[in-house]
């Protein structure tokens, strides 16, 4: 229907102080491409998909951006989200990563995924998921 409400997701929005630089490390880790960036913005999407027809990773400067303390500590700016990578060798995973700019948090809680920071301080995680990669059904880009 024409009259119908849609919403999709369009992307996620993470703050930083320098947006295209945020999107080149995440255009890196990803193979994935800066679609739009001026001054105040720059997203990251999928490679060959127009802005909008996949969920992308958008940039938001703000001056003010505080990176959160991971693990949370009280007293501390804390994490509001954090991005999860479906990955299929976790230990290249992480080598690749870091190769991209990113640093290895301190504390790690598990063997099955690795937090990451990435180089304006958001934590994201590598996810050991093998078997989902070899599902039929997985279509993540």
């Amino acid at each position: 229907m024409k009259d119908e409400l849609n919403i999709k997701l369009y992307a996620l929005v993470l703050d930083c102080p320098d947006p295209y630089a945020l999107a080149g490390f995440y255009a890196r880790l990803l193979h994935w491409e800066i679609v739009f960036h001026n001054e105040e913005y720059a997203c990251v999407a999928a490679p060959g998909t127009a802005q909008g027809a996949y969920p992308g990773i958008t940039f938001q400067k703000n001056p003010l951006y505080q990176p959160p303390v991971w693990p949370e500590e009280p007293a501390s700016q804390q994490q509001m989200a954090h991005l999860d990578f479906a990955v299929n060798r976790l230990e290249e995973a992480v080598a690749y990563a870091l190769s991209c700019g990113a640093t290895e948090a301190r504390a790690q809680f598990s063997q099955d995924w690795r937090v990451m920071l990435d180089p304006a301080g958001h934590p994201f995680c590598l996810c050991q998921m093998q078997p989902l990669f070899e599902s039929a059904g997985f279509a993540l880009l």
